[in-house]
């Protein structure tokens, strides 16, 4: 018995491999060739070299997509997280008649399709006359990020004990006296977590900015202009660096949700 499971241990190990390898191998591919000297990404590879990087660098249609990114980044990483924390705080907090309907709802956006998503904010901001805007991308990306928010922190506000807002009720405190030095404490790892991951998310989504951001086109838009027009390894450089601001925050955030007590258990 033994036996047989160590050599499912492996079979499972070995896939395990083979599925990240198939998973990383593109993106390896992408830092390599970003750093070689030749135009076109071929076996043997040229030398190694920053030019790529350093035409980024000098590319001001680049900084300026990059000052767009951050700017939705940010901005939505904020909106979304607070509204997250409100949606998670009504979900723990409360009962009331049509919940399901409401988490269904509130839950909904992630599950459509971007490209639907994309449409209908673009009908819903050219009525309102703010489609092709900076502000358009904030509102499309923080319907789409405040799920993310809310199921962050309703995953930490699930291992919190009950019993704490009615002790803090007991000892004097108002609900917002309990929210402000009971509730948010215990939950700011999973609201700086929530921040991280709907900032990431913002930042790789471009499907629906590029429907609705005009001329104020976000990073990854910029990069999708780029594969239209040419072939160019200053693509793999873009997607690299853009793969390590995405990846440093999802590790930030994994960092910041890790339960202590648990792995000492």
């Amino acid at each position: 018995m033994g036996n047989e499971n160590r050599i499912i241990n492996g079979w499972l190990m070995v896939h395990i491999a083979l599925c990240l390898i198939f998973i990383f191998a593109p993106i390896a591919g992408s830092f390599v060739f970003s750093l070689n000297s030749d135009r076109f990404p071929s076996l043997p590879l040229g030398e190694f070299s920053f030019k790529w990087y350093r035409l980024i660098y000098e590319d001001p249609l680049v900084w300026a997509g990059l000052f767009n990114t951050v700017v939705v980044g940010l901005t939505v990483a904020v909106i979304a997280t607070v509204l997250g924390f409100g949606g998670a705080y009504t979900d723990f907090r409360y009962n009331f008649f049509g919940k399901s309907i409401y988490l269904a709802l509130a839950l909904l956006p992630p599950t459509i399709p971007v490209v639907i998503m994309g449409l209908a904010m673009l009908a819903f901001l050219s009525r309102i006359h703010l489609s092709g805007s900076t502000i358009s991308v904030i509102i499309a990306h923080g319907v789409m990020c405040s799920p993310f928010a809310m199921a962050i922190i309703r995953l930490r506000l699930s291992q919190m004990d009950p019993d704490l807002e009615a002790a803090a009720w007991n000892l004097g405190g108002n609900e917002w006296a309990t929210l402000r030095h009971v509730i948010i404490p215990f939950t700011k790892p999973a609201i700086f977590a929530a921040l991280f991951i709907t900032m990431a998310v913002s930042f790789d989504e471009f499907a629906v900015a590029w429907f609705v951001s005009g001329l104020n086109e976000t990073l990854p838009v910029k990069i999708l202009g780029f594969l239209q027009g040419q072939v160019s390894p200053r693509i793999n450089a873009i997607g690299s660096l853009s793969f390590l601001l995405s990846i440093t925050l999802i590790v930030l955030a994994q960092l910041l949700l890790r339960n202590p007590e648990a792995e000492k258990k």
